[in-house]
């Protein structure tokens, strides 16, 4: 097996441009657009969906079984709801994020004669009309709403400048890199998760690695609205691999240079086996890692898993402070993360009888419930309980 160098600069610069194409939930043809091409520059084929999922693919030894590792290239964003009497925008969120990381925000609004330009705020936005209410207004989408850079003094006005109710409306990221590595913008979730993903590939093709099955990269376009990878699978794969954000806060146990191996979120426990398989991946390989539990949380493996896929699912995660806020990851965490990408897609499934839909209880795959010399001191099933090269 090689390990593969990750290149620094093509995954920040990857990111960077990522980062710079607005792509909330539902208004994603750009960023697929960009994430396609990089894929041919790659020299990866690909397919697109009817509403522009991408199903690439890297072809290996064996069709079958076969895995994929999805990201998804959406983001948070806001979506016009009503035009107001003063002239500016009543906003609803496109996906789940609180209206305190709103506020002051500059945005673009897409209308449907173009781009306009505005910023969110709240609707006590000045200490020196409101003194001390600007610091005691509730925190609720209702309380926020955007200031549009057009001479709009009312709704009339608003349609008169081509704004509507049902506007997409994107919020700056403010990218910035520090030379020591910190890296803070809005949308890190999860395009610095594609980011990474893209720079894994580039590696593999970079040293001509033939992988042992095929492996389906999925970019998902509705993850943040809770669809995701419900109608992007292939057929024939065994276990996916979700790619995505962890979150660091006092009570979690997410690595903030490395890799998180998420072991639950709200949509339950990701799959024992294949969970185990990528936790061993780290120690043998000396990733930086952890393990985590996240509980108001969910990923692409949850609707794949609730559109009726029969697959083992894992999850993965770079670290990232602040999630669906003014988010801050460092760029040791997505290196981490490509290397664990290269290395995993290089490896043997988790069960090569997960080939067949059905077997019989023979090749069934078993958890240890005693004390019992095939388990080690952590509780993890040994690699050779495992198919691998």
């Amino acid at each position: 097996m090689k390990i593969p160098t990750i290149d620094q600069d093509y995954l920040i610069n990857t990111l960077g441009e990522l980062i710079a194409i607005p792509s909330p939930s539902g208004y994603t043809d750009q960023v697929v657009r960009y994430v396609s091409t990089e894929l041919e520059k790659l020299g990866v084929g690909f397919e697109l969906t009817r509403r522009g999922a991408i199903r690439a693919h890297l072809k290996g030894k064996s069709q079958q079984p076969s895995r994929a590792v999805v990201s998804h290239v959406d983001t948070l964003g806001a979506m016009t709801r009503g035009l107001k009497d003063n002239g500016r925008l009543a906003i609803t969120p496109i996906g789940f994020w609180s209206s305190r990381f709103a506020e002051g925000a500059r945005v673009t609004i897409f209308t449907d004669h173009g781009p306009q330009r505005g910023s969110i705020l709240p609707l006590k936005a000045s200490g020196h009309t409101y003194n001390e209410e600007i610091d005691t207004q509730p925190v609720t989408w209702d309380q926020v709403e955007v200031r549009v850079d057009e001479k709009c003094e009312s709704k009339e006005d608003l349609l008169d400048h081509n704004f509507n109710i049902g506007d997409w409306i994107s919020i700056d990221p403010n990218f910035e890199i520090t030379k020591n590595g910190f890296i803070s913008s809005r949308h890190l979730d999860n395009k610095a998760g594609v980011a990474s993903l893209l720079a894994a590939v580039k590696a593999i093709k970079d040293n001509n690695i033939e992988l042992p099955i095929d492996c389906n990269l999925l970019f998902t376009i509705s993850e943040e609205v809770g669809s995701g990878a419900s109608a992007v699978l292939h057929d024939g794969v065994s276990e996916m691999l979700s790619i995505d954000n962890s979150t660091l806060a006092p009570d979690q146990n997410s690595n903030k240079y490395g890799v998180t191996v998420a072991i639950k979120d709200s949509s339950g426990p990701f799959d024992y086996h294949f969970t185990r398989m990528i936790l061993d991946i780290c120690k043998e390989h000396n990733l930086v890692h952890s393990r985590d539990t996240f509980r108001y949380y969910r990923c692409d493996a949850a609707s794949a898993i609730e559109a009726g896929n029969d697959i083992r699912t894992a999850l993965v995660c770079f670290a990232c402070d602040a999630s669906h806020g003014y988010e801050r990851t460092h760029v040791e965490s997505l290196l981490e993360l490509g290397k664990l990408l290269s290395i995993y897609m290089q490896k043997t499934p988790t069960f090569m009888r997960d080939k067949n839909e059905l077997t019989g209880l023979k090749e069934f795959s078993i958890q240890p419930t005693v004390i019992d010399p095939s388990v080690d001191p952590e509780g993890s099933v040994r690699s050779n309980t495992y198919d691998d090269e």
